[in-house]
């Protein structure tokens, strides 16, 4: 329902659609046309009219109109909006404030223990929300502090331009629909890349704050827990240990704009060469590029007896030679 940002339950919102489309109702028409208690629909409509949304009718006392839209919805839009101005004013008053008592602080304050799984899943939304700019992710396999279809923060972030970079160990394409879940991502921009080995998993948001969660393969989940750094030359070293990690990692997925610009292969085959680039296993090669393990092996052979090379490190060797791949 898309007028409960403007705090109008479903209710709210079903009644005031009706009633738009009618001249006028009465209370017990619209329970009959919602399907809805009598009782529960008269104390909606007595809401709406509190809020300018619905007038009584002239004509019939018992019947109800709908007031104009961009009257009624413009100005509980305004609200919202002044409302929001004041928050954010707020917002800039308190960081002034907190910045202010940072630079007092010890050099162990910068950094906050998260403890529990979650308020780590918290956080972990907390700092896409906020992200302006840039998320910088570093993903290991063996545990996960948020499913991915449950990480609908991510989606909205790259919905209002926020640029994505992750690093995934190249196992976690083992894991079934993993190898899906990329190519889906990637669809949307986010940028991928896959490297044999990642020394600790890791969110950065605008590189102003980092994630760490601090959970072995082995920790119960009640165990969970991460550690929040601000700003600080902490920071920075993660900053530093992402972006050498990024340019030692290898693309896992070829961007759109990339896709058929070497005439000479076609799409899967070059998404292949860069799947086997990244070290990438067969097995999940066939999964993210939706074909069976026998056409994946079939495919790699005939680009090896095309290349004329007899191993895939040689066959690696020659796509970049002949720029089947960059």
């Amino acid at each position: 329902m898309m007028l409960s940002v403007l705090g109008l339950n479903e209710l709210q919102e079903r009644a005031y659609r009706q009633l738009v489309e009618l001249p006028s109702a009465a209370a017990e028409n619209l329970a009959k046309i919602l399907e809805a208690d009598l009782g529960d629909v008269r104390l909606t409509l007595e809401s709406l009219e509190t809020l300018g949304l619905v007038a009584r009718s002239i004509a019939t006392l018992d019947h109800f109109i709908a007031s104009p839209p961009e009257l009624a919805l413009g100005s509980l839009i305004v609200e919202q909006q002044q409302d929001l101005r004041r928050a954010e004013l707020e917002l800039h008053a308190l960081n002034g404030l907190f910045q202010r008592a940072a630079t007092g602080r010890a050099g162990l304050d910068v950094i906050d223990i998260v403890r529990g799984p979650q308020a780590v899943a918290q956080h972990f939304a907390q700092l896409q929300r906020g992200a302006k700019q840039t998320v910088w992710a570093m993903v290991k396999p063996d545990v996960t502090v948020v499913e991915s279809e449950d990480n609908t923060d991510e989606g909205a972030a790259l919905e209002r331009g926020v640029k994505y970079k992750v690093i995934v160990e190249s196992q976690a394409f083992n894991k079934p629909g993993f190898a899906n879940q990329v190519a889906m991502t990637a669809a949307t921009g986010e940028e991928i890349r896959a490297t044999d080995s990642l020394p600790l998993r890791m969110l950065i948001a605008d590189r102003e704050l980092a994630l760490l969660p601090l959970n072995s393969e082995s920790a119960a989940n009640s165990e969970i827990g991460a550690l929040l750094i601000r700003p600080s030359g902490l920071l920075d070293a993660m900053c530093a240990l992402f972006e050498l990690s990024w340019k030692q990692a290898q693309p896992t997925y070829l961007p759109a704009n990339d896709l058929g610009t070497a005439e000479s292969l076609d799409e899967i085959d070059r998404h292949l060469l860069v799947l086997l680039r990244a070290g990438i296993t067969d097995k999940a090669m066939a999964g993210q590029l939706s074909v069976s393990l026998r056409t994946i092996q079939r495919r790699l052979q005939l680009l090896m007896n095309r290349a004329e090379v007899s191993t895939r490190f040689q066959l690696g060797v020659a796509a970049a030679q002949r720029g089947w791949i960059e």
